[in-house]
């Protein structure tokens, strides 16, 4: 995920990853070990970086919109076309680039048009793996929509039910101003937490949740 934070916020996120790589033996979480979309937090920006990559893209995209005229309830498709938008938008990033560009973000909207048409069809029971997605297209680098991130970083943690991922929850409900969210994903981070850890999960928690508010989300 992107971040473009100062302050307080920016030292909140850091202590979340600390805390989750204690979680996770060493930082595994940001690399994308063990999660469902491959490629991790960081390394996403390497992908299909070359012009012959995004005409691939783009042709993908073509093809799955024209298919998806036809059949416009098409999972599969919705699917395609969430994560080809969004990798479409990271392949225009410059390299080192922390935050997306405008011409990047108009991919992030037509990918957060298809999650919300996905959404509509599957009607309650998204994919958990597609919903990583939406919380990169959401960030706060991205299109910092940190209502709709939380959403979904709240079916991730529901699907996944471990707690870096309600840590995870707990940092965009609180961004998002939704403190009863924040405080039961707290609880639920520190229930599944190993023993030892408990106490560091909750504080960093708590740390999430004052910088939150101590900071704009827009």
């Amino acid at each position: 995920m992107l971040f473009d934070l100062r302050g307080r916020r920016r030292r909140a996120v850091q202590a979340t990853y600390l805390v989750l790589a204690m979680l996770m033996g060493g930082g595994l979480v940001l690399f994308g070990i063990g999660g469902d979309v491959s490629g991790g937090l960081f390394n996403a920006f390497s992908e299909n970086t070359s012009s012959s990559g995004n005409q691939t893209i783009e042709d993908r995209i073509d093809r799955s919109e024209e298919r998806l005229s036809a059949q416009p309830r098409d999972e599969r498709l919705l699917k395609s076309l969430v994560r080809d938008n969004y990798a479409l938008a990271v392949s225009r990033q410059a390299s080192g680039a922390t935050t997306f560009s405008e011409d990047s973000k108009d991919d992030l909207r037509k990918a957060a048009s298809y999650w919300q048409r996905y959404l509509q069809v599957v009607d309650g029971d998204p994919d958990a793996a597609l919903a990583n997605y939406a919380l990169r297209i959401y960030d706060v680098g991205a299109l910092n929509r940190v209502d709709a991130a939380a959403k979904a970083a709240a079916l991730v943690a529901e699907s996944s039910n471990d707690p870096q991922s309600y840590l995870q929850l707990v940092q965009y409900a609180a961004l998002a101003g939704d403190t009863r969210t924040a405080d039961l994903a707290t609880q639920k981070a520190v229930d599944l937490a190993p023993k030892n850890l408990r106490k560091e999960v909750k504080q960093n928690a708590e740390q999430i949740k004052k910088a939150a508010k101590q900071q704009p989300s827009g």
